[in-house]
């Protein structure tokens, strides 16, 4: 008699039995599909979005290799620090100390938004690379007053309103006291010379130099 042969019967025979080379089959298809999601997508990314990316894993490998020690005292606290040599001072205080009183104005040594103190006397932090100051010592704005008492500058500023947006302040303060340490604090037209390095926006430059004369004809220690 003829018998009606079940069409799924080959079919059925011919599907390998779920094991080991099914598993190795998918895991190969999941590897194929993950690395082709890649090259398309980066395939279609915008140049700068590759080369971005090309950077970014270029300064990690870089940071291994360029990273050398050094040791800072700022505001009389010794910080042993990992840095790039290319660091400046500025990018170190705000960014791996969080000191960021000073301030990142124009980052070419013009504002004097970013001046402090070492060893006594005023830089741009800015323009100084954090590696050559191993073993100086470090004043920033955030180094000045006692506790809550305020150096006499701070004190002198706002008494006389010598700010209003604020932003410069800091500078013009570390200025202003180094500018008397100087001896260059004799006269108007003298502080105005010294202290030309420190640019203010909102033009308190007045007040800020009846600050500056008041704390150097009370003799106040600095």
């Amino acid at each position: 008699m003829y018998q009606l042969k079940d069409p799924m019967a080959d079919q059925n025979q011919q599907q390998p039995p779920f094991g080991k080379k099914t598993e190795q089959h998918n895991d190969s298809r999941r590897s194929f599909l993950k690395q082709s999601s890649l090259l398309t997508a980066l395939a279609l990314a915008p140049p700068a979005v590759v080369e971005a990316a090309e950077a970014q894993f270029d300064e990690k490998v870089a940071e291994k290799f360029e990273k050398v020690p050094v040791t800072l005292k700022i505001n009389g606290t010794e910080h042993k620090l990992s840095v790039e040599p290319r660091v400046t001072l500025l990018d170190l205080l705000r960014q791996q100390l969080d000191l960021t009183g000073t301030k990142k104005g124009c980052d070419y040594g013009q504002c004097g938004a970013c001046t402090v103190h070492v060893n006594g006397e005023r830089i741009n932090s800015c323009l100084t690379f954090a590696v050559m100051l191993e073993g100086k010592e470090i004043t920033t704005i955030e180094g000045l007053a006692n506790g809550e008492n305020l150096h006499p500058m701070q004190a002198a500023f706002i008494k006389h309103d010598g700010l209003q947006c604020g932003y410069c302040t800091p500078g013009q303060i570390m200025s202003a006291i180094a500018c008397i340490q100087e001896g260059h604090a004799g006269s108007e037209a003298e502080i105005r010379e010294y202290m030309s390095g420190n640019i203010c926006r909102c033009g308190a430059y007045p007040n800020i130099i009846k600050a500056i004369e008041e704390v150097k004809n009370s003799g106040a220690s600095l």
